[in-house]
């Protein structure tokens, strides 16, 4: 795809994130756009980087790794937004700025260990699946407090806020109660934890229901296929 093109696709984007903040009382600078570049190549990477954004996302370690690798010379935040397997970390570690996938105990112990060993502090988000869809990841609501606690216990673990995405079955009322749900747990979290956590950030929203997570309080959406159409 033409990079000229990607430029207007995320030109356009931005706009309708800025409306959508205002609609919120908020401004397009209070909403991070994290480009999920998982299906484009280098190149067309690059380009959206260009054309100003550079918090991008990818889903798997090993499509992270390359893009990382051939796109050394470009000022990238890498943001990995899918599942991240314990073999896996020691190589991903170095390479984001965010990760926003942590759905268990295991790994994020794990993700403590190998950041010590690297003297690094790993930013994290906590995922949620607010939806209760049985075919995606992260934690259940219930779960999530006792692990939110654990995480503040780990020096090696900078706790930011939590991430989750809305049922792909429903429709636009269910979305915004999803986003919604979330953000009221953060909120209640964030109540609880005072003096130890803010958590600050809420990622959720994806191409289709992006501005409807940013009217119920995202603070980061995660928007791929309209960027590259």
């Amino acid at each position: 795809m033409p990079a000229s093109r990607i430029a207007d696709n995320v030109k356009r984007v931005r706009q309708r994130i800025s409306e959508a903040a205002q609609r919120s009382g908020r401004g397009a600078e209070d909403v991070t756009l994290v480009a999920v570049t998982k299906y484009v190549t280098a190149e067309e990477t690059a380009a959206v980087v260009e054309a100003g954004c550079c918090d991008l996302g990818e889903s798997r370690p090993q499509q992270l790794w390359t893009k990382a690798e051939a796109l050394a010379h470009l000022p990238i935040r890498w943001h990995l937004v899918g599942h991240l397997q314990r073999n896996k970390i020691r190589r991903t570690l170095p390479l984001v700025s965010l990760l926003q996938s942590v759905d268990s105990r295991r790994l994020l112990d794990a993700l403590s260990e190998e950041a010590a060993l690297a003297v690094l502090r790993l930013p994290i988000l906590l995922e949620v699946n607010i939806s209760g869809d049985a075919t995606k990841t992260g934690l259940n609501p219930d779960e999530l407090e006792p692990l939110l606690a654990h995480a503040l216990t780990l020096p090696q673990i900078e706790l930011r806020g939590l991430m989750g995405m809305a049922s792909l079955e429903g429709d636009d009322t269910a979305a915004r109660q999803d986003f919604r749900n979330l953000r009221h747990l953060r909120d209640k979290l964030a109540a609880k934890f005072t003096g130890q956590c803010s958590l600050p950030e809420l990622s959720m929203g994806m191409s289709g229901d992006f501005e409807i997570a940013i009217e119920e309080g995202a603070t980061m959406v995660r928007v791929g296929s309209i960027l590259f159409e």
